[in-house]
């Protein structure tokens, strides 16, 4: 399963250790960048990750701004992508129990390496639940359809 992570310049260190990160646990990781700390605007990295798993050609992806605010605003646009913006390791397991996030999102000035590790962690180990929350993703799934061609 292929992951998609992406950056702007308020995310770049942290990005690179959850690369490398997520390599030691033996996922496979697409970085779209940015590579350095020159000002790049978000919504063109947010876009990129947000596209591949819209059409599935990322199962999930991981997006970190300096805040997370404007990268989960950006990937909530497109068809099929649950993007969930977490700042805890709870927060991250229930993106994906209940809501079965396939992007997560975090500041870069707000969470440190440990952390955001331990949430990555957290939100890959989860599994979506189904039952009781299936049906509210579905009526999700309904306004998509009403409001984009998918």
């Amino acid at each position: 399963m292929l992951t998609a992570i992406a950056c702007d310049h308020g995310g770049v260190r942290l990005k690179a250790d959850l690369v490398t990160f997520l390599r030691e646990l033996g996922y496979e990781v697409e970085d779209l960048g940015c590579f350095d700390e020159e000002p790049v605007d978000y919504p063109d990295l947010g876009q990129a990750v947000a596209q591949k798993v819209s059409t599935g050609e990322a199962q999930r992806g991981i997006l970190i701004c300096g805040t997370g605010i404007g990268m989960s605003m950006v990937a909530n646009k497109f068809p099929r992508v649950r993007a969930a913006l977490v700042c805890h390791v709870y927060a991250a397991r229930m993106a994906k129990e209940h809501n079965n996030a396939n992007i997560l999102v975090m500041g870069g000035r707000i969470v440190g390496p440990g952390l955001a590790r331990e949430m990555v962690k957290a939100w890959l180990e989860a599994e979506f639940q189904g039952g009781r929350h299936l049906k509210r993703l579905e009526k999700i799934e309904a306004i998509e359809r009403r409001n984009f061609t998918v």
